[in-house]
C-alpha cells in the first residue's frame, strides 16, 4: 500500500513526495482515459450526449472476479459527467456485487447492440478474442484499449 509506505517514510523523517506523486498520477488515470474517449468521439464526429459507450471489464484485474478497488469506476464516473449512455459487460464480475457495491448495472453476457465507443478497460482473455466489429456502430467507432492488448483496434488521436 503506497499510503502506508508514505506514512512510514514520514515517520522516519523522509519526504515521500515521489510515492505520493505516483499515487496522484495513478488516481487521475480514469479521468484521463474518459477524456481521451470523449475527444476521440468528437474527432470522429459523434454527438457526446447519449453516445452509446461499451465498457469491457469492471473487475480490479484481468481474469479475476474481484471488483474491490477497481479503477474502472473513475472512468465510468467521468463519462457519466458527459451524459453518455454506458453499458458495462464483464463475464467475470458478479452483477449483483457490482450493483450492491457501486450502484451500477453490469451485464454478464455480450450485449446485442452497436456502440459509438468501446473501452477495453480490463484485458480478460474473452475480450482479447472478441470480434469487436460486431459491436461497432460504424467504421468511426472509437476503440480505446487501456491495456494495449488489441493490436487490430488501436485508436490514434
Amino acid at each position: 500500500d503506497p499510503y502506508y509506505l508514505a506514512q512510514k517514510a514520514q515517520e522516519l523523517g523522509y519526504n515521500p513526495e515521489i510515492i505520493l506523486s505516483g499515487r496522484r498520477i495513478n488516481e487521475s488515470m480514469g479521468k484521463f482515459v474518459a477524456d481521451e474517449v470523449i475527444k476521440a468521439l468528437i474527432q470522429n464526429e459523434f454527438a457526446i450526449k447519449n453516445a452509446k459507450v461499451l465498457i469491457l471489464g469492471i473487475t480490479f484485474k484481468e481474469n479475476c472476479p474481484d471488483i474491490r478497488n477497481t479503477g474502472v469506476i473513475s472512468v465510468i464516473d467521468r463519462l457519466n459527467e458527459f451524459g453518455v449512455n454506458i453499458t458495462i459487460y464483464d463475464p467475470w464480475a458478479n452483477a449483483t456485487e457490482v450493483k450492491d457495491e457501486y450502484g451500477i448495472e453490469s451485464l454478464s453476457s455480450i450485449p446485442n447492440a452497436k456502440f459509438e465507443a468501446i473501452v477495453l478497460a480490463v484485458s480478460h482473455n474473452e475480450f482479447i478474442k472478441l470480434n469487436l466489429d460486431k459491436l461497432k456502430k460504424n467504421s468511426k467507432t472509437v476503440v480505446y484499449d487501456v491495456k494495449g492488448v488489441l493490436q487490430k483496434y488501436t485508436h490514434k488521436l
